[in-house]
């Protein structure tokens, strides 16, 4: 296994030099920021707490930074990339790279949010540099579709962040806290600057770490059926659970009979529920055969 302090990891001018031998233009439409410190990959590397028997998936491996950083670490890796021009690329600089590795390095051409398995064996955890504008929606279904992965660490906007960690009560505690939580214990773990990425983006990015649950949530109602009341809550948040449910519960006074029967307070609203709270008023509503449901990654 390579050594921490082997020269196999890209740094700035690796980085640029392999974008212009492929043409590659980072560009916003993908969300593409690309980590060009070889610290920073194995901070991350080191807070996702990457065992040697892990078997790691990463979405939007880019050029190759974190991978290389987790071929370091873990068992085998996984990558999933969209991009044509980077998926075709990919192996051949881990062969060029890190050759005593290479074998324990998979691709998957694909777009993550259609990913449905994965190659070899099931994977325990989840690393990546997720792109920006799809980083809630790709982290959801991986969660979902994946219930083998044990451990996540994902590099989000800042912003993003802080609304996947944020705990009941706060102003940014919304879907991406209520659906995160559903299937793990979330926390933020760090801060990323700006200037470790090419291009450098106008925004901070933050860590944000996921233990799947120990237990799942308690409840006799489906995944589909809490989210579908965590969308509705949160689609009028302004608004008390009485008057956001009424939609979903077919009526005001249905709703308020599906809250009070969940002993939450009809006038409470959806920024100061638990996830279990949501859980218990999905299995109170009028009817569990025909209430509706919301599509899978709504944010």
């Amino acid at each position: 296994m390579t050594s921490p302090t082997s020269d196999a990891l890209l740094g700035p001018a690796e980085v640029r030099e392999l974008a212009n031998v492929l043409g590659v233009r980072p560009t916003k439409q993908r969300g593409q920021n690309f980590v060009i410190d070889a610290n920073t990959v194995r901070r991350i590397v080191r807070t996702a707490e990457v065992r040697p028997d892990d078997v790691v998936v990463e979405v939007g491996p880019g050029l190759g930074s974190l991978t290389l950083g987790l071929l370091e670490a873990a068992d085998r890796v996984v990558a999933v990339e969209i991009d044509d021009v980077l998926a075709g690329a990919l192996p051949a600089t881990i062969t060029a790279r890190m050759p005593q590795r290479a074998d324990r390095f998979a691709l998957v051409h694909s777009d993550a949010m259609h990913v449905r398995e994965l190659p070899g064996p099931p994977p325990t955890a989840l690393v990546a540099n997720l792109p920006y504008n799809v980083a809630v929606p790709v982290l959801l279904h991986m969660l979902e579709t994946f219930p083998s992965i044990e451990r996540t660490l994902v590099m989000v906007q800042a912003e993003v962040a802080d609304r996947l960690a944020a705990p009941p009560g706060s102003k940014v505690y919304g879907v991406p806290s209520v659906k995160a939580n559903w299937y793990a214990d979330v926390r933020r773990a760090g801060a990323i600057g700006r200037t470790v990425f090419w291009p450098a983006p106008n925004v901070d990015s933050g860590l944000v770490s996921l233990v799947r649950r120990a237990e799942p949530v308690r409840t006799t109602a489906s995944r589909r059926e809490v989210f579908a009341v965590v969308d509705a809550a949160f689609a009028q948040r302004r608004k008390t659970l009485r008057a956001a449910l009424s939609g979903w519960a077919g009526s005001a006074p249905a709703a308020e009979a599906a809250l009070v029967a969940a002993d939450v307070s009809p006038q409470a609203r959806g920024e100061s529920l638990t996830v279990e709270e949501f859980a218990r008023i999905a299995e109170s509503a009028p009817s569990r055969d025909t209430a509706p449901t919301a599509p899978e990654a709504r944010q």
